[in-house]
């Protein structure tokens, strides 16, 4: 028998407990609202204590992300501000760049002391621009040039300063007259250039396109030669081309014969160099290139307004061609009547 055995631990009322003399555990009526009201606000207690630890948590968890935002806000601030000054220290320095570019190329005002009747349409696609053009004057001879540098941006005008440079020292310092002679001398001068960097293991595959006019007012002549460059004449009504060869400049280390046209001029014919920015550029209802038909077309519907208009309708036109696209590429079209106006 167990020593505890005398012991009944049972509930009893609290009368049975003073009259017995066996111990026992008093009966609880857990149906009694004090008790209720207890064990309720106990767990009332409870849960929100849970709920108070559940939202500390929570509202230190959204501190920390906060805070961790914030921080990563405050570095996209300091990287955008670093990039804005970049940039505009970038855009400061082409503006520059495209100032001195624009000193080194001839005005329109100055294009016209040789030929009264000329027009130059020049819209880079960047600030500065990979195509260039140059006109001057030698032993009563007129020389114009247009190029295209297969770059655009800084790289093509770099090269186009390169070209200019190369271009002016073969007429006025050389006093080579021929057109085709010229052009081998700027593919051998420009190739000659860039071969510097083959010994440090980068080779420059750049060149340009250019077309080049030699203007003999006395012979009422012109010889042209050009290297994917053609020549538009138009003579009453008619538009005649001289192709370029296929041979790019600078990008050919031997001696080349470039082709050489001579043409009997007459007062009224007006000639067009031009880069392949105009012809190249997609719009249109089809978002199509312009293409040498359609610019051929238009050039045979202008040619006779005067000069300023037809630049401001090559601009228009292009424009409404472009209907929103973006422009691809340095865009130039160089108009002029070789015997228009006097001699410098």
């Amino acid at each position: 028998m167990s020593p505890y055995s005398k012991y009944c631990f049972v509930p009893c009322s609290f009368t049975g407990l003073l009259t017995s003399g066996v111990p026992c555990i008093p009966e609880i009526d857990v149906t009694a609202p004090w008790l209720r009201f207890i064990l309720y606000g106990t767990l009332l207690v409870v849960l929100v204590a849970l709920v108070v630890i559940s939202q500390t948590r929570n509202l230190n968890k959204t501190r920390k992300l906060l805070k961790e935002k914030e921080q990563a806000l405050d570095q996209i601030e300091k990287q955008k501000f670093e990039l804005e000054t970049r940039d505009k220290n970038l855009t400061d320095s082409l503006i520059y760049a495209q100032r001195i570019q624009e000193a080194l190329l001839p005005s329109e005002e100055y294009f016209r002391r040789y030929f009264n009747a000329s027009f130059i349409f020049f819209k880079p696609k960047d600030i500065v621009s990979g195509d260039f053009y140059w006109i001057g004057e030698k032993k009563d001879k007129i020389f114009v040039v247009a190029a295209d540098c297969t770059g655009h941006g800084v790289p093509g005008a770099l090269m186009s300063m390169i070209g200019l440079e190369i271009i002016d020292k073969a007429i006025n310092e050389d006093n080579i007259e021929s057109p085709a002679v010229i052009l081998d001398v700027m593919n051998r001068g420009l190739e000659k250039t860039f071969s510097r960097e083959k010994n440090l293991g980068t080779i420059i595959r750049d060149g340009m396109d250019i077309g080049l006019c030699m203007i003999d007012r006395k012979k009422r002549k012109i010889v042209y030669s050009g290297a994917f460059f053609p020549l538009y004449l138009i003579r009453d009504n008619t538009l005649t081309e001289i192709k370029g060869d296929k041979i790019i400049i600078g990008m050919n280390p031997e001696r080349l014969e470039y082709a050489s046209h001579e043409i009997d001029l007459m007062e009224d014919d007006i000639v067009y160099i031009f880069s392949d920015g105009y012809v190249d550029q997609f719009g249109g209802d089809e978002n199509k290139k312009f293409m040498y038909r359609r610019f051929r077309y238009l050039l045979t519907r202008i040619h006779t307004f005067a000069v300023e208009d037809q630049k401001s309708i090559l601009e228009d036109n292009i424009k409404s061609w472009m209907a929103g696209n973006p422009q691809l590429d340095d865009m130039m079209v160089l108009g002029f009547k070789p015997l228009s106006g006097n001699s410098k």
